[in-house]
């Protein structure tokens, strides 16, 4: 199984779907159209020469100057098969952050989804259980999004030489 062979089958099947083909480091990384996620993913799944049938991770990223698109979706998928990995990105706008879920194929989507739900805001579509999960749940923003601090430069409590920063 060779990235080129899974660049083949996905643009076959989705070619319109699909953009930004790149391949840091190796790992074949495309774009896919939110809207298509769970169909992608199901077919990568699903597909008996492709076999990507473990989720390693799931995350999301605040991309604040990508008008439209500014919250991301990153997939990361395992064929334990053929030992090759593949990114999937899908781009949301931060005001309608929807997304199909991918619990029905991937268990280990559920927490993955109900932790970047609980940092970024992005709604899965479908999840069974999406409430916070690291958060309390009454707060009312997302913290990894990078339209908020990451420090209170108010506090007083620590010396900023203890961390390097003096």
């Amino acid at each position: 199984m060779t990235n080129e062979i899974i660049k083949n089958r996905l643009t076959e099947k989705f070619g319109e779907h699909l953009s930004g083909w790149e391949e840091p480091f190796g790992l074949l990384t495309v774009n896919v159209a939110a809207s298509m996620n769970l169909k992608v993913l199901q077919f990568l799944f699903d597909d008996e020469q492709l076999r990507f049938r473990f989720m390693t991770d799931l995350t999301g990223v605040h991309f604040p100057e990508r008008k439209g698109e500014e919250l991301c979706v990153v997939y990361h998928l395992h064929n334990m098969v053929d030992g090759i990995r593949l990114r999937l990105k899908a781009y949301v706008p931060v005001e309608k952050p929807d997304i199909f879920t991918a619990t029905k194929l991937y268990s280990t989507a559920n927490w993955m989804e109900r932790e970047t739900y609980d940092f970024f805001g992005i709604n899965f579509i479908g999840h069974p259980n999406l409430v916070r999960i690291l958060n309390v749940d009454d707060m009312d923003y997302f913290p990894m999004r990078k339209e908020y601090e990451m420090e209170d430069p108010t506090r007083r409590d620590k010396d900023d030489e203890m961390f390097g920063r003096g």
